[in-house]
């Protein structure tokens, strides 16, 4: 009984553990989602305008996976008032709801849904405080922001910092931070790492070195795997050979063994047994002597091999 008691305790301990360490998604947190809220644009007097040509304000979504994602049956809530909340349901069997990967989504907050699939039913109050939500089909919420009140003017956006992080900025102030709908947050125009290598070794020879060392450690590893293979590979062929001849244990282990000596000390060993059985020696009292033969002449370009026998009369 006592044991029962101590784990309803322990259970009851670890869910309560859980809850604790459980949030909600506060501004700029991930939450693991794959479409994020990315860049919102209040109040548009001459920046990007709409497929009919009007100045309205949007809301950018972003696709941070590396695959394409639809937002089709998505919902796109938004609220200035507390307990007034507007929805717009993201109609489905629009081909340009696949946000492709790492790339984004303009909606115009215009209140004009008729306008089509990327026109939403609210429109945005800069004077308030915004919450901005995205939800799934199954109204799971993916990503939300809530832009505070009178942060923005006029053609001024509330933007990530770099696509799909976690830091806000005000963006459209100054000259050094651009209004980006449809693009990318951070544009990067220089190579950091590759001028810094640059600096660091102008001439390349430690680019040479390291490619040297890239190329010469892959083919080591390579001989060393099909060295290893190669030696499995015999060694289960003969054990396998050994198995099927019927030979237990201590045999399989002699077999291989000898499998392993060079065939030339196999011959070499019979060629000796042989002539010892059958009294076959070799003549040992036999002398060749070589002598040089000196002549002026080499005997493979000597021209007398070359001409023909004068007839005799």
């Amino acid at each position: 009984m006592n044991k029962n008691k101590f784990g309803i305790l322990s259970m009851l301990l670890a869910v309560v553990v859980a809850f604790a360490s459980c949030k909600p998604a506060v501004e700029g947190e991930e939450t693991g989602s794959k479409i994020l809220i990315n860049e919102i644009l209040m109040t548009n007097e001459t920046n990007f305008q709409d497929d009919y040509g009007m100045h309205s304000a949007w809301v950018e979504l972003f696709n941070k996976s590396y695959g394409s994602y639809n937002v089709a049956a998505h919902l796109l809530k938004y609220s200035d008032t507390p307990g007034d909340t507007a929805v717009y349901f993201i109609p489905k069997g629009d081909v340009l709801t696949l946000i492709q990967p790492r790339q984004h989504s303009l909606f115009w907050a215009d209140g004009q849904p008729a306008r089509g699939t990327f026109h939403v039913n609210f429109v945005f109050n800069p004077e308030k405080e915004t919450w901005i939500g995205i939800y799934d089909s199954g109204n799971k919420l993916l990503n939300e922001v809530v832009v505070p009140a009178g942060i923005l003017q006029a053609d001024q956006s509330y933007a990530r910092i770099q696509d799909g992080g976690n830091e806000w900025e005000v963006r459209g102030a100054g000259t050094d931070k651009f209004v980006t709908p449809s693009t990318n947050n951070l544009t990067l125009d220089k190579n950091v790492k590759m001028e810094k290598f640059q600096t660091q070794d102008s001439i390349g020879v430690g680019m040479a070195i390291s490619a040297m060392a890239v190329v010469f450690s892959g083919l080591l590893l390579l001989y060393i795997i099909f060295r290893t293979i190669g030696k499995v590979s015999a060694w289960n062929a003969q054990r396998t050979a050994a198995k099927t001849k019927g030979l237990n244990e201590e045999e399989t282990k002699e077999a291989m063994a000898k499998g392993s000596t060079p065939g030339e000390v196999f011959a070499a060993i019979a060629m000796a047994m042989h002539e010892m059985q059958e009294d076959v020696h070799d003549v040992e009292d036999t002398i060749l002597t070589i002598h040089q033969t000196e002549r002026r002449y080499s005997p493979w370009s000597s021209k007398i091999y070359s001409l023909r026998e004068m007839p005799k009369k």
